[in-house]
């Protein structure tokens, strides 16, 4: 089945966006329109990959998927101080496997559906003083996209309709505000949406970067509304490194379920010349096994195993104790993380994960990446093993 996505929703004010249109131009920029349009610049980015999944599903026959993404893109010059982007991909695949959309349910899943889309199609303004609106289909990645992110490992991304005002006016703080009014997501669907999002970060503390959020999620069509605020710290003494979130979620909205879960992240690190040391604890809690704290927006592969054996949290909650090594050995990126999963609530150890990761750059535009994700079940789900062997080019003007 292939996906088409070309229209975008903007169900939110855009008024902001015009009234800084009637700002004074400043003639140092493009004074033509033709100008800006043959000033700007053009991108190409191209990602090969083959997918292996064993989910150990007796009912499913093991994927073998292969899929090329290309995007191509531009971004126009200045035009008194307004800038515009849009970027189209296609994604070509081929081998067995469940995409979520073709309709191929005897084999395990890879979401990689083929399909072609308006990618991203926005137009931004910058003539206020440390200020940038933008306005369309755009990436929106916040911190380290726990929250809210891309889930650019992907082939498709995960993209919004969006209003986002980022700020620097005050010395050494950045705050974002954005409204979402449609989720485009990694299957090619589209969901309608309210969500308001406000994240603000000092960068530079006597303990590291601060960072308090609320992210206000109202969904058109289900009752999955949530409110989640909280705060987070992340910084390094020398060599140290370190890392303490926290966050409490509730419902809201048409959300008829009476919910209050936390999260808590804590990460300690060490660096020796090239080599990364770290021992990390995340707990996405449970209201006492009755709903589990969640991430609808985030880039969740990043989180919990590379085997996605956890993009919903189970209603008992998660405990993901990890620890991991990041290196550099003659020129390549090496990645080693091992966890252990058990339930927030109640005593359910869910199971084991190694993940191996390699990353060979072999110029400046390209590199290759293999990747291996070991998931053994003890009281949750399936021994699944995942490997991936990929190809990115990325090209710009």
């Amino acid at each position: 089945m292939s996906t088409k996505r070309s229209t975008i929703k903007l169900s939110f004010a855009s008024l902001p966006i015009i009234v800084a249109g009637l700002a004074a131009p400043q003639l140092s920029y493009a004074d033509s329109l033709a100008e800006a349009f043959s000033s700007g610049k053009a991108s190409l980015n191209m990602r090969a990959r083959y997918e292996g999944v064993d989910d150990g599903n007796p009912a499913t026959q093991d994927a073998d998927a292969y899929t090329l993404r290309s995007r191509l893109g531009y971004t126009t010059g200045d035009y008194y101080d307004f800038k515009a982007h849009a970027d189209f991909e296609v994604i070509n695949t081929g081998g067995d496997f469940n995409s979520g959309t073709n309709g191929n349910t005897d084999f395990a899943k890879v979401i990689d559906p083929k399909g072609e889309e308006l990618n991203q199609a926005w137009l931004s303004y910058g003539g206020l003083s440390a200020t940038d609106f933008k306005l369309g289909r755009q990436r929106i990645i916040l911190d380290n996209a726990r929250f809210v992110g891309n889930v650019g490992w992907r082939q498709n991304e995960q993209t919004f309709d969006a209003f986002k005002i980022s700020n620097q006016s005050f010395d050494n703080i950045d705050v974002t505000l954005a409204h979402i009014g449609q989720i485009n997501t990694i299957k090619g669907g589209e969901v309608d949406t309210a969500h308001n999002l406000l994240n603000i970060g000092i960068n530079k503390t006597p303990v590291g970067k601060l960072t308090a959020y609320a992210y206000l999620l109202d969904y058109d069509v289900n009752t999955n509304d949530t409110d989640t605020v909280g705060l987070r710290m992340k910084g390094n003494a020398g060599s140290f490194l370190y890392t303490l979130e926290f966050a409490q979620q509730s419902d809201s909205g048409e959300n008829p379920a009476d919910l209050s879960a936390g999260y808590l992240f804590g990460e300690a690190g060490y660096k020796v010349d090239k080599t990364k040391f770290f021992i990390g604890y995340e707990s996405l809690g449970s209201d006492d096994g009755n709903a589990g704290f969640q991430t609808p927006l985030a880039t969740k592969h990043a989180f919990n195993g590379w085997a996605d054996k956890f993009l919903s949290t189970p209603n008992n909650g998660l405990n993901d104790a990890y620890i991991k090594v990041v290196s550099k050995v003659a020129g390549m990126k090496l990645v080693g993380v091992y966890h252990d999963f058990s339930a927030d609530f109640g005593s359910s150890n869910y199971g084991s994960e190694l993940d191996l990761l390699l990353v060979k750059p072999i110029n400046k535009n390209v590199k290759a990446l293999i990747k291996y994700a070991d998931y053994s079940a003890d009281d949750f789900s399936t021994d699944t093993k995942k490997i991936w062997v990929a190809l990115q080019a990325n090209f710009k003007q």
